[in-house]
Order: structure tokens, then sequence, then C-alpha cells
């Protein structure tokens, strides 16, 4: 089970380092409407980086957000169950995260590949690089991808001992 640990830490130093783009975000909003309006000087460039922090940030924070149970969950078929039966039905939930998770990186490489083959931009006036953001993608898929296969094993471990699933026990994270 050291290697779902492992998991849970990239996961956990990815999602609070990437949380400080929120700031750097801001900061270059701010900077813009300064410079909009008290200054009389718009950037070009601006809107276009915040627009790549906010996504990448976004789609980066995903495996931290599912780390900390973060995400939204439809409870209506969790609230008559036991310790086992939810812990089924979190590794049936699970299974289908990983199987969308791995073809959105599989199919993110791709993207990523041809943005950087045919030096894909946006239609910008700076006509940004594709590339970084759809790196980021492929990145965030994979990881992602390996918190849903930590948390399905830990899901099917908690169904064959529900004692697991409780505090102390194995799904317990960093």
């Amino acid at each position: 089970m050291r290697y779902l640990i492992w998991i849970d830490r990239i996961n956990l130093l990815l999602g609070r380092t990437v949380s400080f783009a929120v700031w750097i975000g801001a900061a270059l909003l701010v900077f813009e409407v300064i410079s909009r309006y008290a200054f009389g000087q718009p950037t070009i460039w601006a809107h276009g980086y915040t627009q790549r922090i906010f996504a990448c940030y976004f789609i980066l924070i995903g495996a931290y957000t599912l780390l900390k149970s973060g995400h939204v969950r439809v409870d209506v078929f969790l609230v008559n169950r036991g310790p086992r039966g939810r812990a089924l039905l979190d590794a049936l939930n699970y299974a289908f995260l990983l199987i969308w998770c791995l073809a959105l990186t599989y199919e993110g490489w791709n993207f990523f590949q041809e943005a950087l083959l045919w030096n894909e931009k946006d239609d910008s006036a700076l006509a940004h690089p594709l590339w970084p953001v759809k790196l980021c993608l492929v990145v965030a898929a994979g990881l992602i991808s390996l918190q849903a296969l930590a948390g399905l094993i830990r899901s099917l471990a908690a169904t064959a001992n529900p004692a697991l699933a409780q505090p102390g026990g194995l799904a317990n994270e960093p």
C-alpha cells in the first residue's frame, strides 16, 4: 500500500503547488484592469495568459480535489447503504472514472502531439501556442487516473473488509 500513499503525496504536493496559480491569474487580471482604466493602456497579452493560467489550474487541481473528496457526489444511492455497500458503489464509480481518465489521457496525448507537431496557435493577437495547455491536460488526466486507481484499490479493500473504510483504516489520505 506504499504506492497508494506515494500517489496521494504526489497529488497533494501538486495540488498545493498549483493552487498558487489562482493568485498569479488574479494578479494579472488586476494588472490589466489598472492598466486599462487607470492609465488608459490596455494590454494585449494579459487576457490570453490569464485564460491559460486558469485552464491549467482547473485541470491540474482535479486529482487533488479527488484526493480530498471535493468533487460533487450524488449521495442518494449511498444514504441507506452500509460500509460495504458504500465501498462497492465507490469502487464502481472509481472504475468508471479510471476508464474515462485513461481515454482522456490517451486522446489528450494525441492532441498534444498534433499541437506540437503543427505548431498550433490560438486566434489571439499574440498567437499563443496551444501545446502547453494540452500538455497540462495530459498530465492532469494521468494524475487523476492514478488517484482513481488508488481510490479503486482502497474501495475494493474496504468492500472485502469494511473496517478499512473507517477512520484509521486504509482509506485515510495524508
